[in-house]
Parts: structure tokens; sequence; C-alpha cells
């Protein structure tokens, strides 16, 4: 055998890179849809496929899909929500990595590149930040989360505190392994037709650890159609604590099976919707029906435009959407006095898990309490009477 069929031989029994998946997930975002699959398909690793699950649109999305041809493989079926599309995606995909990415964001075109790096045996996900973008993808200069995104072993303190205890951006800023997806999935339907991403975001760091960029690699676009915005609060919140409570149980078996003990009181202590829940019934107790309230809560909640009855202004906001932190303390104040002079605005709440705020913009803290009686201060809300 020649040294050149020798090489031949050597790199064809050579393992190539692992096979990425990107599953765009659409329902009704037809106006969006195009520049998602285009980002996919822009993406500099490979081997890549991008799979677009349709769940029922009524609106020109099919079209657009039909549009890629063979580039895509389209998989069109009635709607049955956002995890519905999700165990449908996953169960067409073939990626030993798979990224859901949503229909109405986009990834820059190194993010598989980049996460694949990251991936080696033990890691659950691999996450990073994403730009946070208006409606045409104007960039804000802001990103999401805004705090530094947790890495490494986090399977103890998962266990301990429980699900979702961890900070983890939304659908497009994560790359799941696909063993781990191939415990979680297919994940229960009705309770999780919208936000299915939290079952996976809350689950993953207790089945192994967790990689994370620090650059952002995609646009989270805000704009007025989001489903998820448009969920009522309570609603949200029910099916929030009905996810939890599956975790929960996801969580208990894979203690059960490791010899670690759970506390279910810890996890519902820590748990988001079930402290967000109590928040708004403490905010109904304080706050008179039709007043205003500033929320700061980095749109987390995504409460809409009202708490029972009770008006919410964001903070920051543009155009009445949440737009992003503060420049600085000076900024801060100035925004807080316009909301309360010029649209009224009666009480600041400031809500769990955003208090590092008043670390870091301490002369806006010490403006607000020189200034402003405070009402309620627990481990879920801080409430100011700006009267």
């Amino acid at each position: 055998m020649s040294d050149v069929e020798a090489d031949d031989e050597a790199h064809r029994s050579e393992p190539g890179p692992p096979l990425a998946s990107i599953v765009v997930n659409n329902y009704n975002y037809g106006r969006f849809v195009a520049e998602a699959i285009d980002s996919a398909l822009a993406q500099t690793y490979t081997p890549l496929e991008v799979i677009v699950v349709d769940d029922g649109s009524t609106d020109e999305s099919r079209d657009v899909i039909a549009s890629y041809g063979d580039r895509i493989f389209p998989l069109l079926k009635e709607n049955g929500g956002q995890a519905s599309a999700f165990n449908a995606g996953f169960a067409a995909c073939r990626g030993e990595v798979v990224v859901f990415l949503d229909a109405d964001d986009v990834l820059l075109p190194t993010a598989i590149e980049q996460a694949m790096k990251q991936f080696t045996p033990g890691v659950a996900k691999v996450h990073w930040p994403l730009w946070r973008a208006g409606e045409d993808l104007e960039a804000s200069g802001q990103i999401i989360p805004a705090e530094p995104l947790p890495h490494g072993d986090l399977r103890e303190f998962t266990l301990r505190q429980g699900p979702a205890t961890s900070l983890s951006p939304p659908t497009s800023g994560n790359a799941w392994a696909r063993n781990f997806l191939e415990i979680a999935l297919p994940m229960p339907e009705p309770e999780h037709r919208i936000g299915a991403d939290g079952y996976l975001y809350g689950t993953a760091p207790a089945f192994g650890t967790i990689a994370s960029l620090t650059t952002p690699q995609g646009f989270y676009r805000i704009h007025p159609r989001n489903n998820y915005k448009h969920m009522p609060l309570d609603e949200r919140v029910r099916a929030g604590i009905r996810s939890f409570e599956q975790q929960w149980s996801m969580l208990e078996d894979h203690a059960l099976r490791m010899g670690e003990p759970v506390n279910r009181q810890n996890w519902e202590r820590n748990s988001y919707f079930h402290q967000v829940r109590r928040a708004v019934d403490e905010i109904v107790a304080l706050v008179p029906a039709g007043d205003t309230i500033i929320l700061v809560d980095e749109a987390r909640w995504a409460v809409g435009a009202e708490i029972a009855g009770r008006f919410v202004l964001q903070f920051l906001e543009k155009d009445g959407e949440y737009w992003g932190l503060p420049e600085d303390d000076t900024h801060a104040i100035a925004e807080l006095e316009r909301l309360r002079t010029e649209r009224g605005a009666k009480t600041l709440a400031i809500a769990w898990p955003a208090f590092w705020w008043l670390a870091d913009y301490p002369q806006f803290a010490a403006h607000i309490r020189a200034n402003h009686a405070c009402r309620l201060e627990n481990e879920r809300l801080i409430v100011f009477s700006l009267r």
C-alpha cells in the first residue's frame, strides 16, 4: 500500500465531527421564520441538519418553509404547542447536539461552532447569552440574561435546591446533548404548550455539567406578537407550577437512582412560579386596583400590561415594552421619576430574582430608600410607595 493510500485509509477510519441539529419551532411566525431558517443555514459548523417544525400555522409560514426545498427537512403537524413541536423535532433529528431555535429569533453564524467546542464527555448543555433586539432586529446593546451564566458541575446544587435554580437563557441560547434529551423527552405536552424550554433548562443541570459561552451567539427578538407574553399571567403561573411538579418527579426518580435524598419543601421555596404566585398575591393585597406599578423584573414575569387589574410599566421601557438595563444610576433615577410624574406610577416593585439591581445601582437604591417608603421586603418582593 502506498503512503497516499495509507493516509487515505487512516483518514477514512478516523471518526468525523459529530452531527449537530437545529430544530426551528414555528407557529404563525411567517413574518420572522425565514430569518431564523437563514441563520440556521448560515452556520459555520458542519455537519449540520436543519429541521423546521411548523406547529399548525394558519398564516404564510408553510409557504415560506416550502420555499427552502431540500435545504431543510420540513415537519408539518397539527397545532399542539411548543412541547409537541420539541418532541416531534427531536424524534426527527439525528444530531448528537441539538439546538431548538424559536422562529422569531436568529443565531449568529458561529453559534454552533462555538458551542460544539465546549461539548466534552459529561456535558448536558452549552448555553450562551443573546443580544436583545427589537421587532426589526435592531440591537438594543443589552444582552439576555444580563447576569453571567453559570457553568460547571451543578448536579449536587440542583438536587438540593430544586429545578431551575440556576440561571439560563431562553430557548435559542441553549445547545443540548442528545443523551440528556433522550432522558427528558418526550416531555408532557398539555402543560408546556408555551415555555417548553423551562422544562429542559430546569432539569439539565442535574444530569451533567454545564458549559457556557460569554459572547452572545444570537438575537432574542422583542415584539408584540410574542406568544409567551400573550398568555395571561395567572394561566402561565398555573402551567408553570404544573411544570415544576413534573420536573420534581423527574428529579426525584433521578435522585432515587443516585441514592440521594431530596427535600420537596425546599424545592417549593425555591420554585420560580411558586414565588411568583405568592408575590402576585402580595401585590394585590398592597396595591389598589387601577393603580400603576413600575415593575423591575427584567421582563422575566412577562406580565404584559397588568397584574390582576393593576397597570404595569416595565423598567426600563420603550413603547410599552421592556428595553433592558439603565446605563447608570443617573439614568435609572431619571427614568423612575419620569414614570412617577408623567405616567402616574404609585408603586415600585422589585421582583426576585432582580434584587441585584440594588447592589449594582447603589445611588438608585439610595434614592429610592431616602425618598419613598418601603411597604414590603421579603425573599420574593421589595415594594416601595411612590405616592
